[in-house]
């Protein structure tokens, strides 16, 4: 996570960029945008917000050496030479064109950025920003007449949220500059992180964390909830949770065996985690450090309801794993030809 709190924008500059699917070119800025008071206020929370809230991490990426990625290039031209911000941008630009391989692929303002004052792990630093806004909004505007006031629809830019944007701080560890990547309109998951930045998550704690949970997400919701209930799957999602809290280290043969009793149930468990690394191109490793802010973060999204087609739901408390096997059961009445839960408790509160 980054620290926006004495960040500024030293530079700033808007081009548009077009598709070549459907034949719309881009256009060109040649002179950085001045702000006034109002405009810039607005502006630097907008860009900076996304990332603050951001735990894991990017490094560039490319399959036979990093100097070759175009967006590496670009940033570091930009570090070394201030100067060359302008012509740089222009070329970030095209690269990002030249990405668009589908008529799907939107048109839109890209921002290019320079920052100043980021702070990351207790570290000051500047950083590039890249940043693509593919939708806009209506809003009313009101304007004087013939000393009367009338009103038109105009569009732009949405003030809450940016669609696509990346942050390259100038700042690197073994493995390369720290990046930091949003993309709120994931109609082409590939375009913006592996066609366009050609960027990886860090070999970190955070990654780590996150790649097992969502291993973990997506089996509970794809064989655990279609074979066994939805009362199984948020069981396996709390002990999952449990376990992060609990644990330093994930240690993974520990984890099948305090989850799973049966050797069954392991052997479909690793059976589905081969295939989440093939299809999501990783490798999880069999041990590594539990990163807690991920974990609390990932606890936040997890939903643990169970919602039946009663117009009834059954909230289940994601912190205590052991309650739904305890406290509830589930069966079938054979007179009603319904499933019913049974829910057991002292008092109500």
């Amino acid at each position: 996570m980054i620290s926006r709190k004495n960040a500024s924008i030293s530079k700033f500059i808007i081009h548009k960029v077009g598709n070549k699917f459907n034949d719309t070119k881009n256009a060109f800025s040649e002179s950085l945008v001045d702000f006034d008071e109002a405009s810039y206020d607005l502006m630097l929370p907008f860009l900076l917000k996304p990332f603050a809230s951001q735990v894991q991490s990017y490094r560039f990426n490319h399959h036979a050496n990093i100097s070759l990625n175009e967006i590496n290039t670009y940033a570091m031209q930009i570090f070394n030479d201030e100067a060359s911000f302008i012509d740089i941008s222009k070329h970030i630009l095209t690269h990002l064109y030249e990405q668009s391989n589908s008529a799907n692929i939107k048109t839109g303002d890209v921002l290019v950025v320079m920052f100043e004052g980021i702070e990351f792990r207790d570290i000051t630093t500047n950083a590039i920003g890249i940043f693509k806004i593919e939708n806009k909004v209506n809003f009313f505007q009101t304007y004087l007449e013939n000393k009367s006031y009338d009103v038109l629809v105009q569009k732009g830019i949405n003030s809450k949220k940016v669609d696509k944007g990346c942050l390259i701080l100038n700042q690197s560890d073994t493995e390369g500059n720290i990046i930091f990547s949003v993309d709120n309109n994931r109609y082409d998951a590939q375009y913006w992180i592996n066609h366009f930045l050609n960027i990886k998550y860090a070999d970190d704690a955070n990654s780590h964390t996150q790649n097992y949970i969502e291993l973990c997400k997506d089996f509970s919701s794809e064989i655990i909830k279609t074979t066994y209930g939805a009362q199984e799957q948020n069981s396996f999602l709390a002990k999952t949770i449990d376990f992060f809290k609990e644990n330093e280290i994930v240690n993974v043969e520990r984890f099948t065996n305090q989850l799973f009793e049966e050797d069954k149930y392991k052997r479909e468990f690793e059976t589905y985690k081969k295939e989440f690394e093939e299809e999501q191109n990783l490798i999880i490793r069999n041990q590594f450090d539990v990163a807690e802010v991920v974990v609390n973060k990932e606890k936040r999204k997890i939903k643990t309801d169970i919602k039946l087609d009663t117009n009834i739901q059954i909230k289940l408390d994601i912190d205590a794993p052991d309650a739904s096997t305890e406290y509830l059961e589930r069966g079938y009445d054979d007179e009603k030809k319904m499933h019913y839960y049974k829910v057991f408790f002292n008092a109500e509160n």
